[in-house]
């Protein structure tokens, strides 16, 4: 076989396992959003997404997933606004004011990248220690820190990868024009916007459907989240108890919270691609 045959060998033997791969991953999607819509569509209901549990919900009774669905949404969103304004800072400081190769860079990326795959219970351990520490009950403001401290990862390891884009000559000729530090690190932003949507929305999408960090720390209730310093029902919980009940009705409302979940992320990712989009036009 010539070295020629060899080449295109090679050729098609990797462009068949790129494209059983994404076959799988399609599959996978597939059966996954079938099996929640199958298994849930029958069971969701105006009633179900617009009530508060009523007594005996979770065995089969009347009542909605409200509360959770307020919960997720108010524990996600300050979760990830806070995680977003303390990790673009840091960011900016790695990539702009600490020396390319140094021990200290080296270090903090180290760091940043073993406390992104650290497991979210681990995260939930730590934050319920420090609130018995402090003497805060589980609360909507528990979870916040805790997924705030879980989602700073995502955003410091993606921010740096994407000033990691920016062209060296770009922030060469920024600095011979007398820019400061700081103004130039404004220009990257916005050379990178775009990107810090994705970032946003990774975090979001992390927050939203954890479900270990926030056992311990959020504690669940069938009110509807009123105050900060109160415990508050999410949607993966919700999901997790209604799956633990023997009841197949209660088990079916699982899925139809699973749905609500799956389609609360669908106009997140859609809105984010939409305004980095828009970014996009008119990026410098």
């Amino acid at each position: 076989m010539t070295n020629v045959k060899k080449r295109l060998l090679k050729e098609k033997i990797a462009k068949i396992v790129m494209q059983l791969s994404g076959m799988a991953i399609t599959a996978s999607l597939f059966f996954i959003v079938g099996t929640i819509l199958y298994k849930g569509l029958p069971y969701l209901s105006w009633e179900m997404i617009s009530q508060t549990p009523q007594g005996g919900f979770y065995i089969g009774k009347d009542g909605g997933i409200l509360n959770a669905i307020l919960g997720s949404l108010y524990l996600a969103s300050f979760s990830t606004a806070l995680a977003t304004l303390i990790g673009i800072p840091i960011s900016i400081y790695l990539h702009m004011y600490v020396k390319s190769g140094s021990f200290l860079e080296r270090a903090c990326k180290l760091l940043f990248d073993v406390l992104f795959g650290i497991p979210s219970i681990v995260y939930g351990a730590i934050a319920f220690s420090i609130m018995v520490w402090v003497g805060i009950r589980a609360s909507l403001l528990g979870g916040i820190i805790t997924i705030t401290l879980l989602t700073i990862p995502i955003v410091v390891r993606t921010i740096d990868e994407l000033l990691k884009t920016i062209p060296t000559d770009l922030k060469h000729v920024t600095f011979s024009l007398g820019a400061t530090r700081w103004e130039t690190a404004k220009m990257f932003l916005r050379y990178i916007r775009p990107g810090i949507f994705t970032a946003i929305l990774l975090a979001f999408g992390r927050a939203i459907g954890d479900v270990a960090g926030v056992l311990l720390t959020t504690g669940f209730s069938d009110n509807l989240p009123k105050y900060i310093d109160e415990p508050s029902a999410t949607l993966p919980l919700a999901i997790f108890f209604q799956l633990s009940s023997p009841i197949p009705e209660v088990q079916g409302r699982a899925y139809a919270s699973a749905l609500v979940l799956t389609f609360i992320i669908l106009i997140i990712v859609i809105c984010t691609h939409l305004l980095a989009s828009k970014q996009q036009k008119h990026k410098i």
